[in-house]
């Protein structure tokens, strides 16, 4: 039974998507600025998701050949490139963005563990936003830190051209 420190709040998630969006805002700069990009990457992913603690279920916008990420490597991977077992990702975290902002449509929380749904913008330096879709679950480590365990994003759905 969760005693009332375990609760997970709408508050904290909040935090916990700040702190990604901070997190893949600071991986560009340090690239753009020829900077270690790499420690930022993977302090944002040993931070922010659940590796040591589990399985997470990670479903990357941009992977098509392999888009099922369920290691700390892929992971990594896919946020700053540079892995020849992956050789489709270009490093969605090198892209400048210089701003996301989450818009949660719905959450559900039950005790120390929650999902998030919504969308969520990446501003890049010209000030193009670009929406996306996302699912995000969440779970508390032992420290009471949240921790991602299934991140799912995809492009808005875009239909077909009517061949009529």
């Amino acid at each position: 039974m969760d005693n009332g420190n375990d609760v997970i709040t709408k508050r904290e998630i909040e935090n916990a998507q700040t702190e990604w969006g901070k997190a893949i805002c600071e991986i560009g700069r340090k690239y753009t600025d020829g900077l270690d990009y790499r420690i930022v990457a993977e302090n944002m992913i040993d931070s922010l998701y659940a590796f040591e603690i589990g399985p997470v279920l990670f479903k990357p916008t941009n992977a098509s050949n392999r888009q099922f990420r369920t290691s700390r490597k892929s992971a990594l991977s896919y946020f700053i490139s540079g892995d020849n077992d992956y050789p489709e990702d270009k490093g969605f975290g090198l892209q400048p963005w210089i701003k996301v902002r989450f818009e949660n449509v719905a959450t559900f929380i039950h005790g120390n563990y929650a999902v998030a749904m919504g969308n969520y913008f990446f501003t890049n330096e010209n000030g193009r936003e670009t929406k996306v879709e996302f699912t995000f679950g969440y779970l508390k480590d032992k420290d009471g830190n949240l921790r991602i365990n299934l991140h799912h994003s995809s492009l808005p759905y875009l239909p077909a051209p009517d061949p009529r």
